[in-house]
């Protein structure tokens, strides 16, 4: 009998630390509910590692018995295209739609407000920052998947080589460090490509929305601003032309690449990947795939940065660079079946589902899975794994800014990006092609209402 007794005892035992080690798991969510026979329909963002979230929503499919067919997987920027197109037609037949704080306000009049499905609980773990970007009028239209920031990514072969850096002392009479500054980023680029040290000293997305987020970055960086208080356009004032010339004279000497107008995300990040370019901006969350060895060939050879402070034009009014959002779900008011598309991203943006993409290198909008991926690199054998959190939390939390939320924020951009294209491609003068979009743009926003 005591026998017996023990062997109970130990069984419950390990039951409940069976138990509490599942707790202490990140966990699912939007699991619960009987969904058998729904078919729900997601317009969702593609491309690269966004893709790979989509390979748990089979989890979903069985614990509730629904079907998901992705019915668009885009860029983007294609995928904006196609939610403007389909709204505007009644044609947003799906239920679940990929959607971004930088592009919702544009949005709103085509979307249910989502704290008819999201209670105060169910959002607390969520960024109150974040939450509040997609906030608009009172209304909750985005439940967020990631974050965004941009650190600078340097070669680090090309900072350590002792040659490099006396060579560099005498061409220019300061040392060799990572920069902190867009003059510093400027003399290093023309630097390193002048003596052969790299194919591109820099490189950025020169087209659509891609060219006007980081013209904009430099530009509040320098001190300057896209508009007034009135949203009278400021752009093409001394800080603009200054950014826009230094994009344009970069275009000329080779220091970017020759198709710059015509790469976006992918292209850039490539640039990089190939270890042809010695530093430039870009989004935490390509890390996993620039580490990845069997891929990129700077895997293991480069460091992050927090992000320049601008030209010294702007004088006292600069500060570090810091253009960011979060990438986004939404349901269309025209969805056939909102609840069972609550669920599904109520599931796709669950602290499991979260933590795994964050294991990508993505930035994370959950306090709790800071946490964990915090915690995981803590003894990681790359140090750059845990440096990259530490430096992504200070510039989430003291750097982030958004651009405009105003709805005309993409039909600027697609007034704005051709003149500065032209700019940097030598067509037009850089004063000349900003006050031909500035004129644009009080156009548009003078028939949109602002003034």
């Amino acid at each position: 009998m005591l026998i017996r007794r023990l062997f109970v005892v130990v069984l419950v035992l390990a039951l409940l630390i069976t138990a509490a080690a599942a707790q202490d798991e990140p966990q699912y969510a939007g699991l619960d509910m009987d969904l058998s026979g729904i078919n729900i329909k997601m317009a969702a963002i593609g491309g690269g590692q966004y893709e790979v979230m989509y390979d748990s929503i089979a989890v979903f499919e069985e614990a509730t018995g629904a079907t998901v067919e992705i019915i668009a997987l885009l860029d983007g920027f294609a995928i904006d295209q196609k939610l403007k197109v389909d709204f505007a037609t009644g044609a947003a037949d799906y239920d679940v739609a990929w959607d971004h704080t930088s592009f919702v306000a544009q949005y709103t009049p085509f979307l249910h407000p989502l704290q008819d499905f999201f209670s105060d609980e169910d959002l607390a773990a969520f960024s109150p920052a974040i939450l509040d970007a997609a906030t608009i009028d009172g209304n909750l239209y985005l439940i967020p998947r990631h974050a965004d920031i941009s650190p600078i990514h340097y070669r680090a072969d090309l900072f350590a080589d002792e040659a490099i850096a006396a060579a560099y002392m005498e061409a220019t009479g300061e040392a060799l460090t990572v920069p902190t500054t867009l003059e510093q980023i400027d003399r290093q680029a023309r630097f390193f490509v002048e003596n052969g040290h790299a194919t591109f000293g820099y490189t950025l997305a020169g087209k659509e929305e891609a060219l006007t987020g980081r013209f904009y970055e430099m530009l509040f960086a320098s001190g300057g601003a896209l508009f007034d208080e009135n949203y009278n356009p400021t752009f093409n004032d001394e800080i603009g032309v200054a950014v826009a010339e230094l994009i344009a004279s970069w275009y000329q000497d080779g220091i970017i690449p020759a198709d710059t107008t015509s790469l976006l995300w992918d292209g850039v990040a490539q640039n990089f990947c190939n270890n042809d370019v010695a530093l430039k901006l870009e989004w935490y969350g390509w890390y996993s795939y620039f580490q990845d060895a069997e891929s990129c060939a700077v895997a293991g050879n480069f460091g992050l940065a927090r992000g320049f402070t601008g030209l010294s034009v702007g004088g006292d009014n600069v500060r570090p660079s810091g253009w960011a959002g979060a990438h986004a779900f939404s349901i269309p008011a025209t969805a056939p079946n909102p609840q069972a598309g609550a669920e599904l991203i109520r599931f796709l943006t669950s602290e499991r589902v979260a933590y795994e993409e964050a294991t990508l290198g993505y930035l994370p909008v959950r306090d709790d899975v800071w946490g964990r991926i915090i915690a995981d690199a803590a003894d990681a054998e790359n140090p750059l794994n845990r440096e990259r959190l530490e430096l992504a939390r200070i510039q989430v939390g003291e750097d982030f800014k958004t651009p405009p939320l105003i709805a005309e924020w993409l039909p600027f951009s697609n007034l704005f990006y051709p003149q500065l294209q032209a700019i940097i491609l030598g067509d037009i003068d850089a004063q000349s092609g900003l006050d031909a979009a500035a004129e644009d743009t009080r156009e548009l926003m003078e028939s949109a209402g602002y003034y």
